[in-house]
Order: structure tokens, then sequence, then C-alpha cells
């Protein structure tokens, strides 16, 4: 009889256990939190926000993600409270309690990135979804209560800090000004859109001290009277190029556009399309580099938490030198000097030229990703397939942000000194966050 029950027991043991390794199968596949953030990137364009909006999204719910994952593995994963210095201590798991920290993760992404900007329920469905898929994996009901307890903690602590960022002084801020001297910004076609965002500059960092902690060079004087200025020079540039772009560059251009809401005007219709917002963009390369890899899950996280603070540093950098300089775009001078039916390959968004925006963020994030997975990763990028764009290949990160700066000309939307400028500027930004950041426990 006793053999029979030590049978039965173990029986038991075996199927408990394996149901267990059952639901960790599905909740801790690194797959999963890649979907889940891609998830957010489809809600952030069809809602239509702005770049730098959108960039408080991504990191807000990453880190929220990745704070979780550092409370549950402190051998491994260092959390960000002190790193990020105004960042508050994380609420510490119940120690009496069982919780699947990266489920919990993917919760806490959830409920951050469907509550920082967007509308209460924009990922509700979603949620139900993973929640249902961790029942159905076996996950036992106390490991899920317990869990979706802790993920709630979190994301309502990371959201609390959030609120302390400046966004939302700047939803009442002044509006910018339009001064209509040479070589300053004015709205462009077809949109003549007000400026976006002027005040993005004043939201807080996470990592630099401040907007202006990395300064960049002054832009170029405006000259068009001088044909040897480098204004005057970088003008010519611009259009030559426009007037004469291969298939190639205009693939390049149109693989970079990244507007997240593009006007066209046929007549007297007009029409509105989305894309991601370059900050969208190199999330889904975040997640190239994690499945290239074959990254664990919580490593897979703090590279898409590390990458997002470099966006949203980078942008918050980016838009002060913009403002600060508030330089003319291209289009504006050809067109009232050069070519009155001048048009660029791509549309100008609305805010000053210098410094290319693109060229910043994507140098910020290519430094994290290759510090993160390393140099010389070739990937394939498909992330515009879905907009009807073919993919391109890189050899590296930094090859991709270089391509999408120079991009940026090749639209005919930026000087490439400024694209030149940006791109350092970015580098710097990365390598900021190397130095200061260091997530992974070696």
């Amino acid at each position: 009889m006793n053999r029979f029950l030590l049978l039965l027991a173990g029986a038991i043991l075996t199927f408990t256990s394996c149901k267990k390794a059952d639901y960790q199968k599905v909740t801790h596949d690194p797959e999963l939190y890649r979907t889940t953030v891609k998830k957010l990137n489809d809600i952030v364009l069809e809602n239509n926000f702005p770049p730098v909006i959108g960039s408080r999204n991504y990191v807000y719910a990453n880190i929220a993600a990745y704070q979780v994952i550092a409370a549950g593995d402190s051998t491994h994963f260092r959390s960000l409270s002190g790193q990020i210095k105004h960042l508050p201590a994380t609420p510490a798991p119940p120690k009496d309690k069982v919780i699947d920290f990266q489920f919990a993760s993917l919760l806490s992404f959830c409920f951050v990135g469907n509550a920082v900007t967007f509308p209460e329920g924009s990922m509700s469905t979603y949620v139900d979804e993973l929640k249902q898929k961790a029942k159905d994996a076996g996950m036992p009901s106390d490991v899920f209560e317990n869990t979706v307890a802790y993920s709630d903690t979190v994301a309502k602590y990371i959201m609390n800090w959030s609120k302390t960022d400046h966004y939302a002084q700047t939803r009442s801020a002044s509006k910018y000004t339009v001064t209509r001297k040479d070589g300053r910004w004015i709205p462009t076609p077809p949109m003549y859109a007000q400026a976006l965002e002027p005040h993005w500059g004043e939201i807080r960092p996470m990592v630099l001290d401040s907007a202006s902690q990395i300064a960049a060079p002054e832009p170029p004087p405006y000259n068009m009277t001088d044909k040897n200025s480098v204004f005057y020079k970088s003008v010519i540039e611009v259009k030559t190029l426009v007037d004469s772009l291969t298939a190639e560059q205009k693939h390049m251009a149109d693989f970079w556009d990244d507007n997240a809401f593009k006007l066209t005007v046929v007549g007297h219709a007009m029409f509105g399309t989305k894309k991601f917002s370059p900050g969208g963009h190199w999330m889904n390369i975040a997640g190239y580099g994690s499945s290239i890899k074959k990254a664990d899950f919580g490593t897979t996280v703090a590279a898409y938490a590390e990458t997002s603070i470099a966006l949203f540093d980078a942008f918050i950098n980016c838009w002060y030198v913009k403002y600060k300089a508030n330089s003319v775009r291209p289009e504006t001078v050809i067109t009232k000097l050069l070519n009155p039916d001048w048009k660029t390959y791509i549309q100008t968004p609305p805010f000053p030229e210098y410094i290319s925006g693109h060229a910043v963020i994507s140098a910020a994030a290519a430094e994290v990703l290759t510090h993160d997975f390393g140099d010389n990763i070739a990937y394939t990028d498909s992330s515009e397939s879905e907009f009807g764009i073919a993919p391109r290949k890189f050899t590296s990160f930094r090859a991709a942000a270089m391509e999408a700066a120079m991009s940026r000309v090749y639209g005919g939307i930026h000087y490439k000194i400024a694209c030149d400028v940006g791109n350092q500027q970015g580098r710097k930004i990365g390598e900021l966050v190397n130095k200061k950041l260091q997530l992974k426990i070696k």
C-alpha cells in the first residue's frame, strides 16, 4: 500500500511539473514579448501619435516590464532604480507568493503602454488574450492571481512616476510663433500644419541630465546670395539629388519615411495614410536583434528597455536643438528662390529642419543595440512590408542608422549636414546610455 501511495505521489508530482513546464514554455517565450511590443506599435500607429509621443509610450511600457524582470531575478538583472536617478525603488514582490515574473512583465508592459497616453482600453482585448493563453497553458490559479496582482502594482508605480515628467504641462504650453524671416522655419505643404511639439525639449529625460547636455554645433548661417556658402551648397545638393534620384535612393527614402501621418492631396480630394513612427521602426529592429541572437526573455526585455530609453532621450535632445535653431526646410527655400514647382520626394514633416530626428534617434538606438547584441549583426528588415515597401538588408545596426540618416536627404527634407551632425549627436547619446546603464549583471 505504501509503495502504491509513493507511486501515486510521484505520478502527481510528475504531472504537476509537466504542467508547470508547459505554461512556462508559453509565458517565458521571448517571441511573446516581441509580439506584445509589436501590438503596442500597431496601436501607436492606429492612434496617429507623433513620433515623440510614441517614444514616451515605448519607454515607460518597456521600463515597467524590465523592472518586473529585475525584481524577479536580481542575480542577472540590475534594477533601473538609482541608475535613472529620478526613478523610485520598485515595489518588492511578496516573498511568500509564487509569481511568474515573465508573465507579470508582459502584463505591466500592456498596462503602462495602454495608459501613458492612450484612452484606457486600447490593449484590453490583447491583455485578455494573454491571460487566457496563460490559463490554457496550465498556469495554476494562485500563481495567476499573484502574478496579475504584482504586475498591477509595478504598473501603477511606473504610471505615477511617468506623471512627473512634465508631459502634462506641455499640453497647455504656448504654441510656436511663426516668424517669416529668411532662414527660419515656416509651415510646409500640403498640410501647412503648426509646429509639432515645440516644448518637447522640456520633457524630463531618463539618462541625460537635461535636453541640452550634449550640445550640437550651430547650423550653417542662412545665405542664398553667396554661391560658395555652405548653406547655398547644401540647398543645391538636396535639389540636385531629388531631381535625379535612382530607384535605390527612392527605396531608401520610402523605407525610412516612417511618417506617422502623410496627407495626400489629389485635386480637391485629400486622404491620409499611416506608417510606424521612427521609434516604432527601431522597436522592430530591437526585436530582430533579440531573435537573431536567440536572447532569453529577460535579455530581450532589457534590450527593448535600453533601446527605448535611448530613443526617448534622443528625441528630447533633438527637439531641443530643432527649436533652438529653427532652421528652414529645403522645400521652403527651393520653391521660393529656385523653382516654384519643385517637390520633395517624401512629405516634409511639420517642425524645424536642423538637426535630423531620424539621424539622431537611429544612431542612438544603433549604439545601444550594438552594445547589447554586438557589431556586424546582419539582418533583413521587413518592417515596412505591411505598407507595400520591400525589405532591406543591413550588415549592422550602425549601417542601418547611417542609411536612415542619408535617406532624409534623398527624401528632400533635410540638408546633408543636418543628417551628419544628427548621426554624431545620436551616437553620443547612445554611448552615454551604454555608459550610465548596466542592466545585465555579468
